[in-house]
């Protein structure tokens, strides 16, 4: 095989600007919640935690597609590997696309609009954790269901830059994982250690 640097120009532009949207895009929803949670100041803005909630939901959302396409354009402009483009690596990006699909919609179903987009944030807690399909198989499906979604779409494009910015997906998941999951539990611990006191 060529040398790597043949397929993944690191300093190409398209490349490193989807490379920041990765980034970004965890880092702008951890910062933003936790700034809501101490200062309500996005409720307080729109009369409504849950006003508020939808409304950077929507912001969420809005971000999250703009990633994809900016990982698509880098893909696109980036040269593709012969290897990658055998029929096992054709389904095998299928399989991915399809069951990151279903861990994507199946964590929305289960935990609602406000559940996904950081209502807890917001002082809008749930009653009890998921537990039910697709939390039973494992934590943080919506995370890796995504991330199973850049892997499969880098491989039915052939592309060795798109395998690159899938593990920037994967490890910027991590990373706020290491940070949401404690900060998340503590909400729900005083919460729990609210109600005791009463």
């Amino acid at each position: 095989m060529a040398d790597f640097s043949q397929y993944v120009n690191f300093t190409e532009y398209n490349f490193l600007f989807a490379t920041a949207c990765i980034i970004f895009n965890p880092l702008f929803w951890n910062v933003v919640a936790r700034w809501e949670y101490r200062t309500r100041a996005l409720s307080r803005f729109f009369r409504s935690p849950y006003v508020a909630c939808y409304s950077l939901g929507t912001i969420l959302i809005f971000l999250a597609i703009y990633r994809s396409h900016c990982f698509t354009e880098a893909m696109s402009s980036a040269p593709h590997l012969w290897f990658l483009r055998r029929p096992e690596f054709y389904y095998l990006g299928v399989t991915f696309v399809a069951a990151g699909a279903v861990l994507v919609i199946s964590s929305f179903l289960a935990l609602g609009f406000v559940g996904t987009y950081l209502g807890d944030y917001f002082g809008i807690l749930m009653d009890k954790k998921v537990t039910g399909f697709p939390f039973n198989i494992m934590e943080n499906p919506m995370y890796w269901g995504s991330t199973a979604n850049y892997l499969g779409l880098a491989l039915l494009n052939s592309s060795p830059a798109g395998l690159i910015l899938t593990a920037v997906v994967a490890l910027c998941y991590k990373v706020a994982i290491l940070f949401e999951g404690p900060f998340t539990e503590e909400i729900y611990r005083k919460r729990a250690k609210s109600k005791k006191n009463k």
